[in-house]
């Protein structure tokens, strides 16, 4: 098995947002943010290891879905609370004040 720049560009893509997902939790908007990199570098990944093989338009066309349904979920709940509590701080956020 070859690995070509693509793979390494998609790895690391992912590696990067995984350490920025962990290092910068404060923001709900920086989270999102990372969550977001991950998916299109899974997007590039996947694109990558089905180039050779024949179902690669429908499992690209069910991931970059997926990742748009997570985006516009993603942003519909940082409006939501942004507008209940007035900031995007993970540390303020409680179950306890629902």
């Amino acid at each position: 098995m070859k690995v070509s720049y693509l793979h390494i560009l998609a790895i690391t893509g992912v590696v990067l947002s995984v350490v920025t997902l962990s290092v910068q939790h404060k923001h709900l908007l920086s989270a999102l943010l990372s969550l977001e990199a991950m998916t299109l570098s899974l997007f590039l990944l996947l694109m990558g290891v089905t180039a050779n093989f024949n179902m690669e338009a429908s499992m690209s066309l069910m991931l970059i879905t997926m990742g748009a349904c997570e985006a516009s979920l993603g942003l519909a709940v940082l409006v939501s609370l942004i507008r209940t509590h007035g900031n995007d701080y993970v540390s303020s956020f409680s179950s306890q004040k629902c």
